[in-house]
């Protein structure tokens, strides 16, 4: 094993953040510290996670949302101090790993199909639900 990813390991399992699985084309919230003055708050963003690259700590996605007719993309480093959290609200059905095509589309052709294996929320997973007893 080389010694800078097990050192990256370790200051990831250091900083205690659960980070959920998501894949580009699931619909995701990302909430994210905001200072305005001297308090801070949090933003919720919520979009389409299109691409995720990198690996360790410098691993980061981006998340693409419509605000007032306006596509808007924006990237977050996976393991920022910055994100409060990151929820995933729909499992999207994509065969890509970048869905960079999504930014000249509008409208319906925009739409993701939603995953059916993998609910959001459901308790079982695809290959966890019980067969059938014969």
């Amino acid at each position: 094993m080389n010694i800078i990813e097990e050192l990256e390991r370790e200051q990831i399992a250091a900083l205690g953040k659960t980070i959920p699985d998501f894949e580009p084309g699931d619909t995701v919230i990302v909430n994210v510290k905001v200072r305005e003055g001297d308090r801070t708050r949090v933003q919720a963003y919520e979009g389409v996670c299109i691409a995720r690259s990198g690996g360790g700590l410098n691993e980061s996605f981006t998340v693409r949302k419509i605000s007032y007719g306006e596509g808007v993309e924006r990237v977050f480093p996976v393991h920022s101090p910055l994100i409060d959290s990151i929820k995933v609200v729909r499992r999207g059905k994509v065969r890509r790993a970048k869905l960079y095509y999504l930014r000249d589309r509008r409208g319906k052709s925009a739409r993701i199909a939603e995953r059916a294996d993998r609910r959001v929320g459901d308790q079982h997973t695809k290959s966890e639900t019980p067969a059938a007893a014969e």
